[in-house]
């Protein structure tokens, strides 16, 4: 069954609460996207804000560190129990070592990799880590389009995962609607990670929904 993790960075953050309210009934997770205006452009926030998430709701919590320094965080944020941490290959010099401190922190690994990085650059960390995030928009700001290219990344990733017999899962995250839901998970996604498509959306809850429905459908 796809599991859908909305972003909080299309929230309205003035009434964030009432936000994640609206999604608890159907979500599997919360995405929380830490930027840090130097591996991205773009501030977002940091742990005061993924704490009050915590306060907030029960639904398991991603953190996807969109940060030149991951391995400076992990700790940090490990404190408020997130289901997975998300660091970008892009960054780490030392994957498999930050890979397994994650772990042993008590959360899943997964790795992301940008529009322009090619899948084989993880071979041969693949059997090492939880999950893999393809971003099919640019990271940084909410609301791009989706990269058309990222269908054939996730298919490649789905691939390499059957032959060799591994578990990872494959997450999406950027300009992800249920107009293209069905067609990633076809190629075999296994998360979406949803933020404008979910949070400005009129009634939240039923695009979540929506993408469930599809994928029982086929």
């Amino acid at each position: 069954m796809i599991k859908i993790s909305p972003s909080i960075l299309a929230a309205d953050f003035s009434r964030l609460e009432d936000e994640i309210k609206k999604i608890e009934g159907c979500a599997d997770y919360i995405h929380l996207d830490v930027m840090d205006g130097h591996f991205v452009p773009n501030l977002s926030f940091g742990y005061p804000v993924v704490e009050a998430v915590r306060r907030i709701t029960n639904l398991p919590i991603d953190v996807h560190l969109m940060v030149t320094n991951p391995a400076q965080h992990v700790e940090g944020f490990s404190k408020f129990n997130p289901e997975i941490i998300i660091v970008h290959y892009e960054v780490c010099n030392n994957l498999y070592r930050i890979l397994q401190r994650i772990r042993d922190l008590g959360s899943k690994a997964f790795v992301a990799i940008n529009p322009h990085t090619p899948v084989f650059v993880l071979d041969d960390i693949l059997e090492y880590l939880d999950g893999v995030l393809v971003m099919s928009v640019n990271p940084g700001f909410s609301g791009q389009k989706f990269i058309e290219r990222s269908l054939h990344k996730v298919r490649l990733l789905s691939e390499m995962r059957n032959a060799r017999n591994l578990e990872f899962e494959i997450m999406v995250d950027g300009g992800v609607s249920p107009s293209n839901a069905s067609d990633l998970i076809k190629v075999g996604a296994d998360i979406l990670v949803m933020g404008s498509a979910v949070f400005r959306a009129g009634d939240p809850a039923s695009v979540c929904y929506q993408v469930k429905k599809s994928q029982r459908s086929w």
